[in-house]
């Protein structure tokens, strides 16, 4: 691809879904080889540098943009857009989603979609809040869902996954933390290097494997994160 990729996912048609952080767009890889842009602007205005993405089963796609793939970030001259979205691609519109965080990156759905999680990297603030998705995928009643901010390590909020019965793991300061759908701190996983990301897999789907700097990580879980294939 020859740009800085930071997530990849799979749309329903299983066609690869790639953020590309360096060339700040949002591509889709088709099967003969050839890419398709879906998002390189907004209002006329480039993208920052999208960071993380996630589909609903409509369709849908999410994706976050914060400036972190400009080699100056906030201060870059070349950072076009006063603001750091969220927006999703709907029926091939693009819309902003939300605008009100420094750095969102780590995003993903709850099992029935009914709540849209969002991460927040800001060394000030590492927060994840949690939005309840209307009908035409657009998002109200943002809270406060958990607050990292006070826990121990460097890190701020990077990837968020969630399990099926709606736990998330959150890269967070500490290592890899584990949040109930109630918003009670359920433990953490340590790993040799900080996880930055993460994704489900296996056919059982109770494995979830763990990207570093470095190193590609797999654990094995009691409860599947997707539903296991059949």
């Amino acid at each position: 691809i020859g740009q800085r990729v930071l997530l990849v996912d799979v749309d329903p048609q299983g066609n690869l879904t790639i953020d590309q952080h360096g060339n700040r767009r949002v591509i889709r890889l088709e099967k003969d080889g050839t890419e398709t842009v879906l998002a390189d602007r907004f209002e006329g205005k480039r993208l920052n540098s999208p960071n993380d993405l996630v589909y609903r089963s409509d369709g849908t796609l999410y994706f976050t943009d914060p400036p972190f793939g400009l080699p100056k970030f906030f201060d870059d001259k070349r950072k076009e857009l006063p603001f750091s979205g969220v927006y999703m691609i709907r029926n091939g519109k693009l819309q902003l989603v939300t605008s009100e965080f420094t750095g969102p990156n780590g995003i993903a759905f709850s099992p029935d979609e009914k709540y849209l999680y969002v991460g927040n990297w800001d060394e000030k603030k590492k927060v994840v809040w949690r939005y309840e998705v209307q009908p035409d995928g657009t998002v109200r009643n943002g809270k406060l869902f958990f607050d990292f901010t006070s826990f121990p390590g460097e890190d701020a909020i990077d990837g968020i996954k969630v399990d099926t019965a709606g736990n998330l793991f959150v890269s967070a300061p500490g290592g890899l933390q584990v949040i109930s759908p109630e918003g009670k701190h359920l433990g953490t996983i340590h790993t040799p290097q900080h996880v930055h990301n993460m994704a489900w897999g296996d056919d059982d789907g109770k494995s979830l494997y763990l990207c570093a700097r470095t190193g590609l990580y797999r654990i094995r879980l009691n409860i599947p994160g997707v539903r296991p294939r059949t």
